[in-house]
């Protein structure tokens, strides 16, 4: 099995999520709004599974030595340096999860149910316990649960399936679309955030982990099981995400018709 034969596997459920119901309730700033407020913690999610990998892939005990894999470790590196230090719209150094926070705030979004979630969190320990304690939408527990799951098998390979598939690659281009309705500059914390995520996904993050993904596998057949498993795992949480979301937009209209 190679990575050809992973991302032939996957294209059902892929397809599933490319044309999800959710991407045609998206028609206003409103929609948006109730989309960020669950999605956040796919955004703030993601920065644990990539601290996982540097962690997992790069030396960050001391004293320091040298990594087995360099490739992997320069990746991830740079992945670390643009996630975590980025600079927004106005020149400041901000992590993409903090960007994504100012833009809640400025469509009016909500943000203090997932900043309350991090100031409870105490440990990787502990996350878990904290997940299932709060209230919290099933779909979206469902989805951290198994983030932290496979964070904590220690295992690079599976680590790295989580981080690599099911993104959300159709999100920018929606939001954009609804963000240029509103009209020029009204959004540009958004926009920003929207338009520097497709350049980096797009053009070094995507390619870049699938060959993250060869590098830690190599020629064992058991960790390419693992990975289509753990990457097949990966979807479906980002599919049952995304229907509650739609669900949630498609009572809000209800409500407000």
């Amino acid at each position: 099995m190679r990575i050809e034969e992973i991302e032939h596997l996957l294209e059902p459920l892929r397809d599933e999520l490319r044309n999800h119901q959710l991407y045609n309730e998206l028609n206003s700033v409103s929609d948006i709004r109730i989309f960020m407020e669950s999605h956040v913690y796919a955004v703030w999610d993601f920065m644990s599974l990539l601290k996982a990998l540097q962690i997992n892939l790069t030396c960050t005990t001391l004293p320091w030595r040298p990594v087995s894999n360099t490739n992997t470790a320069r990746f991830i590196n740079e992945i670390v340096l643009e996630e975590e230090t980025d600079v927004n719209e106005l020149g400041v150094l901000k992590s993409h999860y903090e960007m994504y926070l100012d833009a809640m705030v400025e469509v009016g979004a909500d943000t203090t149910e997932i900043t309350d979630f991090l100031t409870s969190i105490e440990n990787l320990d502990s996350v878990l316990e904290t997940i299932e304690s709060i209230e919290l939408n099933a779909a979206v527990k469902s989805f951290l649960n198994f983030t932290f799951e496979t964070i904590k098998t220690q295992q690079p390979h599976k680590i790295a399936a989580a981080f690599t598939f099911g993104r959300e690659d159709l999100i920018p281009d929606m939001f954009l679309k609804i963000v240029d309705q509103a009209g020029e500059d009204a959004y540009p914390k958004l926009e920003y955030y929207l338009r520097r995520h497709i350049e980096l996904d797009g053009d070094d993050h995507g390619p870049l982990s699938l060959k993250m993904i060869q590098e830690l596998c190599g020629e064992d057949e058991a960790k390419w099981h693992d990975v289509l498993e753990c990457s097949e795992k990966a979807l479906q949480q980002r599919i049952h995400l995304w229907d509650h979301i739609a669900e949630a937009i498609q009572k809000n209209k209800e409500i407000t018709v």
